[in-house]
């Protein structure tokens, strides 16, 4: 049978990117992000948030600039796939494991450049290089024209 692996969140960060190096000198970014479920309680009828804690790692080239922008509190949009985890508990605990997201992409949603944000109408580069709107015109935050000198990336 096939699969299919594929994860897909916006959220805010929960904590500042941490930002490592492999022995090998690879880059390794992790977050925490929380992703909010809103509904409406059939009960009462009132509408609800309630908040998913996930944690999202990043590899390679796309750790380092992630980490440099962005920050607790700042939103994400990120693409992945989930992992698995398993390791035995040094304490005697047993066997122990967590579901995490490594993720493949990511762009700038949010406010202004200045606070790590990117165009929140559009406007923002992909990490993979390719325009997310490859059309003129582009701006990103405040209005004044974006081109691929301008990304740090």
């Amino acid at each position: 049978m096939a699969s299919f692996n594929k994860v897909i969140l916006m959220g805010n960060l929960t904590r500042d990117p941490e930002l490592r190096f492999t022995g090998n000198n690879m880059a390794v970014c992790k977050f925490g992000l929380a992703v909010n479920r809103r509904f409406k309680d059939g009960a009462t009828g009132e509408w609800k948030e309630e908040p998913t804690f996930v944690d999202v790692t990043i590899f390679g080239a796309r750790a380092e600039p992630f980490a440099k922008y962005h920050k607790k509190g700042k939103p994400a949009f990120i693409e992945g796939s989930l992992r698995l985890d398993s390791w035995e508990d040094k304490n005697g605990g047993g066997k122990r494991s967590k579901l995490f997201v490594v993720a493949d992409t990511w762009e700038f949603v949010g406010g202004g450049r200045e606070e790590g944000g990117g165009g929140g109408g559009g406007g923002y580069e992909r990490t993979s290089g390719s325009r997310s709107d490859a059309g003129g015109g582009d701006s990103w935050g405040g209005g004044e024209p974006v081109s691929a000198d301008d990304t740090p990336f």
